[in-house]
């Protein structure tokens, strides 16, 4: 079973979103819309709209006013990848040609502000402030996570509370503001809406340690970018941090990793040494502990067929192999 199948409930919807992100990039630049609308055609998972649907439709059928967020939420996510990309001065992503590759830096940061731009519009047309207030605050929380991230780059010192905060604000925090906001549009009581909150947070960790696990592990093909493209960048990630404190060669692993040029010429090696200190089998059970963590938080939901299938989500997201 793979995405599609846990999000049947929600395709009809799912397609309506995928046809209208693209419309939702509005500007008369010819080259900046080209820019802008390249990654929607690179494709995704589209996690985080079919989370927003799935948690509202924990509580309503009709689902017509939750397509702006679900669009909205798409929009934010690519909006701060053209900019990663940007950042971590990356060729490949999903398969094809980077914006910055294609278009060069200075397009890709307008072409990134264009679309955040245009998610935030869409949020502000609900005229709520809560959500306004969420999805902004968010945001500056993803800046946050990609700025530690680039502070600790090649520094063998960064513990797992570095990592921890890193992930939560990268990855974890706009998957629950997912689940969350979904939420708040239906007539879901407080508590429902915080462990829908709370599932999407522990759910976004697993994601992330299990991206993490992936990158040492899947081929070029399955990940659509380079395997080990974190060592090559001197990010220090779980099954890394692990390596440091517990491999025979930690020495060797952490002049390597300090040094920008041994990251790239020694990316092979520094990954086997990884995997065999057995930092992949530590970060898989990271990921199972945040996915447990996640599934725990659906006993406070009603027992829906859709509860049930968030709680399989759970435990796809956390042993997938792409």
């Amino acid at each position: 079973m793979g995405p599609n199948d846990f999000f049947a409930p929600v395709a009809d919807e799912l397609q309506r979103v995928e046809s209208s992100l693209e419309t939702n990039i509005n500007t008369d630049l010819g080259v900046l819309h080209a820019a802008s609308t390249h990654l929607i055609k690179a494709g995704g998972k589209r996690l985080r709209p079919a989370f927003a649907l799935l948690a509202a439709r924990v509580f309503i059928d009709d689902l017509d006013e939750i397509i702006p967020l679900a669009i909205a939420l798409e929009l934010t996510h690519m909006a701060t990848l053209v900019h990663d990309d940007v950042i971590d001065n990356s060729q490949i992503r999903r398969g094809t040609d980077t914006v910055k590759k294609l278009w060069g830096n200075r397009l890709s940061i307008y072409a990134g502000n264009l679309v955040f731009a245009n998610s935030l519009s869409l949020v502000a047309g609900y005229q709520r402030q809560d959500m306004v207030n969420i999805l902004a605050d968010t945001s500056m929380k993803i800046c946050e996570g990609e700025i530690i991230q680039m502070l600790s780059a090649y520094n063998t010192e960064v513990g797992m509370k570095n990592y921890l905060r890193r992930i939560e604000r990268k990855t974890a925090l706009l998957i629950s503001v997912s689940c969350q906001l979904g939420a708040l549009l239906t007539p879901a009581g407080i508590a429902e809406i915080s462990a829908l909150q709370k599932y999407g947070y522990y759910l976004g960790m697993a994601f992330q340690v299990t991206d993490d696990i992936l990158d040492f592990v899947a081929t070029e093909e399955i990940l659509g970018k380079p395997t080990g493209s974190d060592i090559r960048q001197g990010i220090i990630t779980l099954p890394t941090i692990y390596a440091l404190r517990f491999s025979p060669h930690r020495q060797d692993l952490q002049r390597w990793l300090s040094s920008a040029q041994c990251c790239i010429e020694q990316t092979d090696h520094i990954v086997d040494l990884v995997i065999d200190a057995g930092g992949i089998d530590y970060a898989y059970y990271a990921a199972q502990y945040y996915t447990e963590k996640a599934k725990r938080q659906l006993r406070y939901l009603p027992k829906t067929p859709i509860t049930e299938n968030l709680g399989m989500m759970a435990d796809f997201i956390s042993n997938r192999d792409y």
